[in-house]
């Protein structure tokens, strides 16, 4: 998921075009871009839309944010929109490992009363500082938390920290970084809001990347392309991987348990780090 494209939800005529676009996730919003009045509108294009053959069949993962688990909304969303074939729920707000758990409960009903078949994974914001600082319980919290996504617009802007400064930024990405690789699942990165500044977005996807992000959220088709640029593997990561996919496969026909690829010892880290970069390649 190197590119994940926000929907607004309320905007059913974007969907199609989004869903040909070259994202390799489609983010639908019931949230932020949608007004109060709005929300029930917006629930039912999309559900629609995920119930959708052409949803479906797409080789697209198919993500819905929905509204706080603290607000008037969430269950309404939830059981509108948790059905199968959902790629992942996106679930905002959440600040401790117990409100994800309560959440999970919510959702775990409306699976039921929807016949869900497989529990649907979640892909939970981080986007307050009390969140930040209980991101590491929050990835363990249940076993369908599949990754953390980092919105550093709501984490930043309401307490006047300045996200020009590199050195704010990375503070943030390393913390949640090791929260998830902790929890052995991903972490993706959040929107960058200024879409005429394609320095400043390709800065920060780069830091994301050089941290192990999977991919970074784009507002606008035009950011789709500058994620891609950063999060595809070089030519030179590429084959890298392929040597030490190659030479792992042979010590392991031969019953080697150690070996090295240009003089570098590898062990499993290592390969799982090739592993997931010919996966990102494929």
């Amino acid at each position: 998921m190197r590119s994940k494209l926000f929907v607004p939800g309320g905007r059913p005529e974007l969907f199609a075009k989004a869903l040909a676009g070259a994202a390799d996730a489609l983010s639908l919003d019931l949230e932020d871009s949608v007004l109060d009045t709005m929300k029930a509108q917006a629930r039912v294009h999309v559900a629609a839309f995920v119930a959708s053959d052409e949803a479906r069949e797409a080789a697209k993962l198919i993500i819905v944010r929905v509204n706080s688990p603290d607000g008037e909304y969430f269950e309404d969303d939830i059981r509108a929109v948790a059905r199968d074939g959902l790629g992942l729920l996106n679930l905002p707000k959440i600040e401790t490992a117990a409100a994800l758990r309560q959440a999970v409960q919510a959702i775990e009903a409306a699976e039921q009363e929807n016949g869900v078949a497989t529990p649907i994974r979640l892909l939970v914001n981080i986007e307050t500082p009390r969140a930040l600082a209980h991101a590491a319980a929050i990835a363990v919290a249940d076993p369908r938390v599949a990754g953390l996504q980092l919105g550093l617009g709501d984490l930043f802007e309401p307490h006047g920290i300045d996200r020009a400064d590199r050195a704010n930024v990375h503070a943030a990405m390393f913390t949640m970084r090791m929260a998830a690789a902790g929890a052995g699942i991903f972490a993706v990165d959040g929107a960058f809001a200024d879409i005429d500044d394609t320095e400043g977005f390709m800065a920060e996807a780069g830091m994301a990347r050089r941290l192990g992000f999977i991919g970074k959220s784009c507002i606008h088709p035009r950011q789709i392309a500058l994620a891609h640029a950063v999060f595809a593997p070089s030519p030179e990561e590429l084959a890298m991987a392929r040597r030490v996919v190659a030479a792992a496969r042979e010590a392991s026909e031969t019953g080697r348990g150690a070996f090295t690829v240009d003089g570098r010892m590898i062990d499993l880290p290592f390969l799982k780090r090739a592993q997931a970069i010919m996966a990102t390649a494929r």
